[in-house]
């Protein structure tokens, strides 16, 4: 018995073809245990699924095989060979191994279950795809190591522990964990550290806006104050407030002609400005509007929005520039005080 399963098991996977030389699917791909075989005599033996003889198709051409016993706790297999053969499809169902010249017809009764005979006797295999799906890669794996031991044994057993892959696959989860909880603490921290930065940054910048308001020259302030006069009571000034009191939203260029204006009457304002934070269309329009003294009604006319939005986005411009909470007059006021 042990011999003709030992010839039996010479008969790999698929060089897949068919009468005209065309392919056949190569149904055998996967896990099948023995199931029973019958000898000419009519003597049967018949095999469970706990203790039988395996055998995995790889691929379309290598076959590996073992001695499998299957515990509560684990399974064992005994390698036993790993080889190569050919499967020609005769049609209907028939199909025939080539290995060493030696025929061997194989019967395919359904999707799961194949009969192959040799010397007479048939063998009936069913397929085990539980076992190839969990087990498949490894099963192979240690057949074929083992098949290429110098110092192998002939009934050399090897033990796949259900409770030890659980154990892997929790300890790999673990680490994984473990090193994505690492990399999320260094982005906090590299997130921390730069904003520490940044509000090093915005301090030292509000620094020097005040050292250059406290610094300005009493000329320099005089003239700017001439300057802010003159445009107050100019045309161009009284144009403007006549279109936000009739609530007229303001094109394109003449936003570009405020801002421009802004930049003559108060040179430092805009890049000041925009050097504390990157601001919004939306925010930059209104800094501008409250610097050229537009009430929070008047501007909320010419943007089209509510009074309530005005008064939410200066406040909260105020947060973010100086990090702490403040109303919408206090960043009116800081403003109005930048610009030199």
């Amino acid at each position: 018995m042990k011999k003709t399963l030992a010839l039996f098991f010479v008969i790999p996977l698929l060089g897949c073809s068919s009468e005209g030389d065309k392919p056949n699917p190569c149904f055998l791909d996967g896990a099948w245990m023995l199931s029973h075989y019958e000898t000419p005599m009519g003597n049967t033996e018949t095999f469970s699924s706990d203790r039988t003889f395996l055998r995995i198709y790889q691929g379309d051409s290598a076959l590996f095989q073992c001695r499998f016993i299957n515990t509560q706790s684990a399974m064992v297999i005994q390698p036993n060979d790993r080889c190569v053969v050919t499967l020609i499809n005769k049609g209907g169902g028939e199909n025939v191994y080539i290995e060493d010249e030696d025929p061997r017809p194989l019967t395919m009764k359904d999707d799961s279950t194949i009969v192959i005979q040799q010397n007479g006797v048939l063998y009936t295999w069913h397929r085990a795809d539980r076992i190839y799906k969990e087990w498949g890669e490894e099963i192979c794996s240690i057949i074929a190591a083992d098949l290429q031991r110098e110092d192998r044994a002939d009934a050399s057993s090897y033990v796949l522990s259900a409770k030890e892959r659980q154990q892997a696959s929790i300890i790999h989860v673990l680490l994984l964990s473990i090193m994505a909880f690492i990399l999320i603490s260094l982005i906090i921290s590299w997130i921390a550290i730069d904003n520490r930065k940044a509000k090093r940054r915005l301090q030292l910048q509000l620094q020097q806006i005040q050292e250059m308001r406290d610094e300005r020259p009493q000329s320099v302030r005089q003239a700017m104050a001439s300057v802010e006069k003159a445009y107050f009571a100019s045309d161009d000034y009284q144009l403007l407030q006549r279109r936000i009191a009739t609530g007229q939203r303001l094109k394109e260029e003449e936003w570009v002609g405020i801002e421009n204006q802004i930049k003559k009457i108060y040179p430092g304002f805009s890049s000041q400005l925009r050097s504390l934070y990157s601001m919004s269309e939306l925010e930059y329009q209104v800094c501008l509007l409250v610097k050229l003294r537009m009430a929070p009604t008047e501007i909320a006319l010419v943007l089209s929005r509510d009074a309530s939005t005005i008064s939410t986005v200066r406040s909260r411009l105020y947060k973010k520039v100086f990090g702490r909470k403040g109303g919408a007059r206090e960043w009116d006021e800081f403003i109005l005080s930048i610009g030199a």
